[in-house]
């Protein structure tokens, strides 16, 4: 007898908690494991009490669905899923749907979708994020893919979604991969986000010389104000936590940072489309190098620094310079992802809504903030907006943080404290309000080299090549890239 709305593959603790959550927004959910003493186990535990069914195999989940079968995965991404989904399309029949919910590769989705289409099968990958407490009581869902398949899932993953001011965290985003390519960039702010607040608390710890309980009253007072957001929220806790012997544990805690590589494929992303998506690109490199700590703490004996490495000044007033430096960098790292977003769009023919994707991130996940509600305002305002740096809020903003901005990194620099994101995001900021760049002079080295031509800025697109030492040729290089 088909009794269920949906079935979920993959009983991890993501997994678990999504199905409690859709069984609390009445739905019937039919839960499958590959290990199937699991299914047991949940049955029997967590999801004693409630409307959640078990199957013993995939044939069994499939028929206890409602038509069309709704099936979603959640496991590791990669060839687990390829392989479940091939165990799935001979009990599926034209018109049901295969959610993707794992942390999968967009380009994975993008072929995924391609080959079940043919299948008549209609495919869907979802950006999931929220951790296992966003999974459990509202996450922000990202589903791309079959757009045919949306009406069938909408009601379910609105349901489940975090809600903000009444609006669900979740709406269709795009075609194929366009769902977890989403995820992935959201994935790619959460790194820069989390490498500015390092920044900021290096230099009040090490420059201001402040304790874990004066930083955790000062991420506190930010929290109520424009930078309030989740991970501001977190570190204030974080800070304030004390191990058993009553000393802060944070500072117990090994600095070489880990990586699951999204923030990676994001910084590939954006080298692939030519998009200066700085800021995540150095808080990527900024994990390799903390990674590297042998190799510091060797170096950290021979290498010098400057010999001042406090700060002399007003700590109370350089607090605040501080907080206007992360909240000007951190409008940088947005307006970039929101740029690769646009280029991603082009590339890939995906039309997305950006203000609704801000909304999507509003709430439920890791980088929700109070300041993506100003992000869809500028979007809602401007749908054709080129760059966020061009709405009136977030060029006031910037324009009121600059100086600032300026103070944190000049002094940082002279302290020897290393700020890869404030400083890369400062040069973006200046690079992009600059109508003239010295890449006209790299243009002439390359013409000079390797004949690879040039424009004249009175003739664009018209391209020239000069014979700068007398004795080459005349001829342009078109087929070879030294």
């Amino acid at each position: 007898m088909a009794e269920a709305d949906i079935a979920l593959i993959g009983l991890a603790v993501m997994g678990q908690n999504l199905i409690l959550n859709m069984n609390d927004h009445g739905f019937v959910v039919c839960a499958y494991n590959r290990t199937v003493e699991k299914v047991d186990k949940f049955l029997a535990k967590e999801a004693k009490g409630t409307k959640v069914i078990g199957a013993k195999s995939l044939k069994e989940m499939v028929s206890k669905l409602k038509k069309p079968r709704r099936v979603m995965l959640l496991v590791k991404a990669g060839s687990a899923v390829d392989a479940f989904i091939d165990q799935l399309i001979p009990l599926l029949e034209d018109g049901d749907i295969i959610i993707d919910g794992g942390n999968s590769q967009y380009t994975d989705s993008q072929r995924r979708a391609k080959s079940l289409e043919e299948k008549k099968i209609l495919f869907v990958g979802s950006g999931v994020s929220g951790g296992e407490d966003g999974a459990r009581y509202g996450p922000s869902l990202m589903p791309g893919g079959s757009e045919k398949a949306w009406p069938h899932i909408k009601t379910i993953f609105q349901g489940i979604s975090a809600k903000v001011n009444g609006e669900p965290c979740c709406d269709w985003v795009g075609a194929d991969g366009a769902g977890h390519y989403v995820k992935m960039v959201h994935n790619g702010i959460e790194y820069g986000d989390m490498q500015l607040i390092c920044e900021a608390y290096h230099l009040m710890r090490d420059a201001l010389g402040m304790s874990e309980d004066e930083m955790s009253g000062v991420f506190g007072e930010w929290n109520k104000g424009e930078l309030d957001s989740f991970l501001i929220e977190i570190t204030q806790n974080i800070l304030a936590y004390k191990d058993t012997d009553g000393t802060p544990l944070v500072r117990k805690i090994r600095d070489a940072a880990g990586q699951k590589g999204t923030g990676k494929w994001t910084a590939i992303s954006s080298l692939d489309l030519g998009m200066p998506v700085t800021l995540i690109g150095e808080s990527v490199f900024a994990r390799c190098l903390s990674s590297l700590k042998d190799e510091r703490v060797t170096a950290s004996k021979s290498l010098k620094g400057p010999s001042t490495t406090k700060y002399e000044g007003d700590r109370k007033e350089m607090v605040e310079h501080i907080r206007q430096a992360l909240y000007a960098s951190k409008i940088i790292s947005y307006a970039q992802g929101f740029m690769l977003l646009r280029e991603a769009a082009k590339e890939y023919n995906w039309t997305l809504n950006y203000g609704s994707i801000a909304l999507m991130w509003r709430g439920g996940c890791i980088i929700r903030s109070v300041f993506l509600g100003n992000i869809k305002e500028a979007f809602d305002k401007n749908p054709g907006l080129t760059n966020l740096l061009l709405d009136d809020f977030f060029k006031d903003a910037i324009h009121r943080s600059q100086a600032s901005w300026r103070k944190v990194c000049a002094m940082a620099v002279t302290l020897g404290i290393p700020t890869p994101c404030f400083s890369t995001a400062l040069a973006f900021y200046d690079g992009y309000r600059s109508g003239s760049l010295p890449a006209n002079l790299i243009q002439a080295q390359r013409d000079y080299f390797g004949a690879h031509t040039y424009e004249l800025l009175s003739k664009p697109a018209q391209f020239i090549h000069t014979n700068w030492t007398g004795h080459g040729g005349s001829v342009s290089s078109s087929t070879y890239t030294a």
